[in-house]
């Protein structure tokens, strides 16, 4: 990935919600380019593998449970310094908290339901594009 990839997810709530369409207007708008995407469902299991490193923490049950209640928009995108200009993009985790024209200030609920998740290291969009997307998935 060497910097110019980051794994993002369009969670349920901004999926049911509508803004699929919106956010990924939002990422083009932001010179992101879009290298692979996938719409689907996470099981119960398979939201609980990705969200493994959390499995200690109190939320982690409520966190798996609400990633596999409908389905997602998971995407790779490619953008040089692309992980640390996407966190910039989605905005702080807690909506209220989050810089105005955010993706997480538009779109996002609260804290729990907060439309999108970013990868927050190389290493880690390595892993998750790797976790939804094969190498014949990924397009350059």
């Amino acid at each position: 990935m060497s910097g110019n990839r980051t794994f993002t997810m369009i969670k349920p709530d901004a999926v049911a919600d509508g803004y699929i369409g919106a956010i990924l207007s939002q990422i083009n708008d932001r010179g992101f380019k879009i290298v692979a995407l996938k719409y689907t469902k996470l099981s119960t299991e398979k939201a609980g593998e990705f969200y493994a490193v959390h499995s200690a923490r109190p939320f982690y049950r409520e966190l798996v449970d609400f990633m596999s209640s409908g389905p997602i928009v998971a995407a790779i995108l490619e953008k040089e310094n692309a992980v640390e200009d996407f966190r910039k993009l989605i905005g702080a985790t807690n909506p209220a908290e989050a810089a105005p024209g955010t993706i997480r200030a538009k779109f996002a609920k609260n804290i729990g339901e907060n439309a999108v998740h970013g990868s927050d290291s190389d290493d880690n969009a390595a892993i998750e594009s790797s976790f939804h997307f094969s190498g014949t998935e990924i397009f350059n």
